[in-house]
């Protein structure tokens, strides 16, 4: 059985899916061969998008995975042989303007209809798909994120002085708006992933928060940032999953994570749940978490119990089920 993994092309900023995916790659069955295909230029503009449908049209085999982000690719593969891997539907759900249009069209309209099988990494996700196209639900299938081997859990002496809280992306769904006047008068110091805009800037300094800031940051070097947190923040108000949740408590961090689906499944019992649009109740779960031993040791625990079923043996077998359906169906 002979499979091709359809990736973006690589990026020192974005990683995840390609971090999920080599994982999976390591877990599948030996009697799958796969090669990788990265596209050969960035997804921008007309002609080079045209190019990496082309490119990835000569690259076919018994089975095609597109694992993300590229989702048009799909129009040029074989629609009997085709999966495609869609992280979220974030972009869609903005229904204003022609251009707005135009890009659901032709990263989930038609690709939707041009492959065989649709797997989404979280339960929310094929539910706002059902709710916005016309899908067969029998099309789609739940198969979440793994956490990467490459994480280990480590132990650290938390910092009651003050605690290194480990923030996870700076785009607006991540809510960092509410994050930062949630902190003010807790002594902690926030390294913040991502790009900061200006307005972030100044709400860091109009509520006085010590923060570091990074951005552009390799897998290795996050693996890292996870060691040297005392705590990790993830309340974002909109996610296709969660990844840093189990990727913190496989680090064996305590997590602070949102009340809404798919975090709050994500993270199982592994996590203080708070609501993003309220920093009140945001800042009494870090000051809960700051002062009570028993309740980090306690969340920890659970955290990693709970990341054991992202296992990347434990996806892969569901990957591995759905290549045998199209595998047989095209050779009986």
């Amino acid at each position: 059985m002979k499979l091709t993994f359809f990736f973006r092309r690589p990026s020192p900023v974005f990683h995840s899916i390609e971090e999920q995916f080599f994982a999976v790659q390591k877990a599948l069955p030996d009697d799958i061969t796969h090669n990788n295909h990265f596209a050969k230029c960035h997804s921008k503009g007309i002609f080079r998008r045209l190019f990496i449908m082309i490119h990835a049209a000569f690259n076919q085999e018994d089975i095609n995975h597109i694992t993300g982000d590229i989702h048009f690719v799909a129009l040029f593969l074989k629609k009997k042989k085709t999966i495609l891997t869609v992280h979220d539907i974030g972009s869609a759900l903005n229904k204003a303007g022609i251009k707005q249009k135009i890009l659901r069209y032709f990263w989930f309209t038609m690709p939707f209809a041009r492959v065989r099988y649709i797997t989404v990494i979280s339960e929310s996700t094929k539910q706002e798909i059902l709710q916005i196209f016309k899908i067969n639900p029998e099309k789609i299938t739940v198969i979440p994120d793994c956490v990467s081997a490459k994480i280990q859990s480590s132990k650290y002496v938390f910092n009651t002085e003050k605690p290194n809280i480990l923030q996870i992306g700076t785009k607006p769904n991540k809510n960092l708006e509410n994050l930062i006047p949630a902190l003010e008068g807790i002594n902690c110091k926030l390294t913040i992933i991502g790009i900061l805009s200006e307005t972030q800037i100044d709400l860091l300094k109009k509520h006085q928060i010590d923060y570091e800031n990074s951005f552009n940051v390799p897998f290795i070097v996050l693996l890292d940032l996870y060691k040297k947190a005392d705590i990790v923040s993830f309340i974002s108000s909109y996610e296709g999953f969660g990844v840093p949740i189990i990727e913190a408590q496989a680090s064996g961090r305590p997590v602070i994570t949102s009340n809404l689906s798919p975090m709050k499944e994500v993270a199982g019992d592994g996590a203080l749940l708070v609501n993003p649009n309220n920093p009140e109740e945001m800042t009494s779960a870090f000051i809960q978490l700051i002062s009570n031993a028993e309740l980090r040791k306690t969340l920890i625990e659970k955290g990693l119990e709970n990341v054991k079923k992202y296992s990347a043996k434990a996806v892969a077998d569901q990957y591995y089920q759905l290549y045998q359906k199209i595998y047989h169906a095209s050779n009986p």
